[in-house]
């Protein structure tokens, strides 16, 4: 695991709030998992140039928690590319308000498979 986020701007910024707590008042993993896909998913969209669709999450891993008022950073990058599917590597970082520092929380690898209007795969553009 690396100390130091990625040098490239992240996919996504959000804010933990007090919604988006477990009954325990620990920030919900399904939260985290969301954006992440979400981030993912915009990696995907400018590989496949077009609408793709979320197929399978692999290696999914919690390194620390994310507690409520923490600014979360979603990195992604396209890791492989096939015929017509994308896999992209996502990471998420914290920081806390008052502290400049930053811990990776969370990584995965997210699997897309670009459609066409009939919700067919199709094939990847060359690039």
């Amino acid at each position: 695991m690396t100390d130091t986020p990625p040098a490239t701007a992240p996919q996504i910024r959000v804010i933990a709030m007090p919604a988006d707590t477990n009954p325990n008042g620990d920030i919900f993993g399904g939260w985290l998992l969301s954006w992440m896909d979400q981030a993912a998913a915009s990696a995907a969209y400018e590989a496949a140039k077009g609408r793709c669709v979320t197929v399978a999450v692999d290696g999914m891993v919690f390194h620390n928690p994310v507690f409520v008022g923490d600014e979360v950073s979603l990195y992604a990058r396209v890791q492989r590319r096939g015929r017509t599917s994308v896999g992209v590597f996502v990471e998420a970082w914290r920081k806390t308000r008052d502290d400049p520092a930053t811990t990776k929380v969370t990584e995965g690898v997210f699997t897309f498979v670009a459609i066409d209007e009939n919700k067919r795969p199709r094939v990847l553009p060359e690039g």
